[in-house]
């Protein structure tokens, strides 16, 4: 091979605002074994040697997110500053008793001056703000992304927000988001579902459908007037956001809560993995917009936690995979067989990547005379990306990635390590070459369906911080979120 690995790393990082694709196979051997060390005992400090002397171990002051964590945790991974705090990854925040409400929206609203109840929760909703940059796809080099629209009457596209009467809060906080023009999704999804139209879409992860369906639903619930029944531990959401898993629905939450900051609108994030007890307390406090899995919310449905009877706007996010992943008797329960108004009294906004023919058939079932709109491909192969395709054989992959690694501290913005995400086959394979980065003196976490809730929100935000700038990960677990500045993704395992 004339170019190696580490070689071309160096150009991957120079190149601006590019990332690189890096897959690597071989033949299939039993990987390399390296001395284990316990949980429990990966904080101490060390009596010894560290196993690879050329490399720096990390600073136990690191505690390897997921596995050492600090003392103040019996559970693997420690415990995080804000785990457990009022509204993060179990609710919505807002405060105020449900029957506080008194019925009415807009009397809810002129009691309700500042959603959070308290000046932390104000001080860290503020930062959240600040900490926002416009990331991700770079869509002026999009401009010419096919998009297609049929069905009768569809509402013309817009060029910029300031065309959409979004409302003046939920435009400020457009504005706070430093959101500077719509996506190709956005253009035309917003006009279509402000006009009130059901919505068929065929948008990948990345191109913005997040702000698709919730601006208008944000403003719909702001504009309106609802009479909701009175009661004490059956809450009646006016919205309805399903999606397949509990990183995306946590994803959607915080997006939809930077959304509708200061309007009044309260949004709640439940999902299957945590106990479900302090979603319920955030739930009787208070829900306009429930974002939730299928799973859960079944389970909610069923205790009478959770009415569908007031429900305005359906939006069902990522709904192919949510088909794939065995969902669709859950939805078709839920959308169909519980309280929720027939299409016609409720807007459903259904997206989805893919449109093979169960989701034409969830559509006609769901849908009222919709319209259709598919966004070409977004974030595809394009000049942006490099991507590197080298065989190896197995036992020689681990050294390959410390190249790599080790090209990118030397080449990297003073140093450091950019966002790397490595995907492998299996969870325990992703165990196994995590522990063996962390022997080896590298920042890495990993995210797989057999951590905690805890331990994956905790990798997350930890990666995407850069405190830990390597994340391995199965596709199962990361695929449909949306992490910034990613500077390497290597197929460390070929994908079936």
């Amino acid at each position: 091979m004339s170019t190696s690995w580490a070689d071309s790393a160096a150009a991957d990082n120079n190149a601006a605002s590019g990332s690189s694709n890096i897959n690597v196979t071989g033949v299939a051997s039993h990987p390399a074994r390296s001395t284990y060390v316990p949980p429990h005992l990966r904080n101490r400090p060390p009596t010894s040697e560290p196993p690879f002397s050329s490399h720096s171990a990390p600073p136990s002051d690191n505690d390897r997110i997921g596995y050492g964590g600090s003392t103040s945790g019996s559970r693997p991974g420690g415990s995080r500053p804000d785990y457990g705090r009022q509204g993060y990854g179990s609710g919505g925040r807002g405060g105020g008793g449900w029957n506080s409400r008194g019925g009415g929206w807009d009397r809810g609203r002129e009691r309700e001056v500042n959603p959070f109840g308290n000046d932390d929760v104000n001080e860290e909703a503020e930062r959240a703000f600040d900490e926002q940059e416009s990331t991700g796809i770079n869509f002026d080099a999009y401009e010419d992304i096919p998009v297609e629209t049929s069905g009768e009457n569809v509402a013309p596209p817009v060029n910029t927000f300031a065309e959409i009467d979004l409302g003046e809060a939920l435009n400020l906080n457009i504005r706070r988001c430093k959101y500077v023009k719509p996506t190709p999704v956005q253009r035309h999804a917003i006009p279509i579902s402000l006009a009130g139209r059901d919505l068929m879409a065929c948008a990948q992860t990345g191109s913005g459908k997040t702000a698709a369906f919730c601006f208008p639903i944000i403003s719909g619930i702001i504009r309106g007037q609802f009479e909701r029944p009175p009661g004490y531990r059956t809450v009646y959401p006016l919205a309805l956001i399903l999606s397949p898993t509990r990183e995306l629905s946590m994803q959607i939450h915080e997006e939809a809560r930077k959304f509708s900051y200061q309007t009044g609108v309260k949004v709640v994030v439940a999902y299957g993995g945590a106990p479900i007890n302090q979603q319920l307390r955030e739930l009787e406090r208070g829900v306009d917009i429930l974002v939730a899995t299928p799973g859960r919310l079944v389970d909610l449905l069923e205790r009478a936690r959770v009415s569908l009877e007031m429900i305005r706007y359906l939006a069902l996010d990522e709904a192919d995979r949510m088909l794939d992943m065995g969902f669709e008797p859950q939805i078709r329960k839920i959308v169909e067989q519980m309280d929720m108004p027939p299409p016609g009294l409720r807007q459903t906004l259904l997206f989805s990547a893919t449109f093979p023919k169960e989701i034409q058939r969830l559509a006609s079932d769901f849908l009222s005379n919709y319209i259709f709109l598919a966004v070409g491909r977004v974030g595809s192969s394009t000049d942006l990306i490099v991507q590197r395709v080298e065989f190896v054989h197995d036992s020689d992959k681990r050294s390959h990635l410390m190249d790599l690694l080790h090209a990118q501290m030397t080449n990297g913005i003073h140093g450091k390590q950019s966002l790397t995400l490595v995907f492998v086959e299996t969870k325990k394979g992703a165990d196994a070459l995590e522990h063996w980065l962390y022997t080896s003196g590298f920042h890495a976490t990993t995210i797989h369906g057999d951590r905690t809730q805890q331990e994956r929100e905790q990798a997350l935000r930890s990666f995407k911080s850069g405190n830990t700038p390597i994340l391995v990960a199965t596709d199962v677990a990361a695929r449909g979120l949306d992490i910034p500045h990613v500077a390497h993704v290597v197929n460390f395992d070929l994908p079936n």
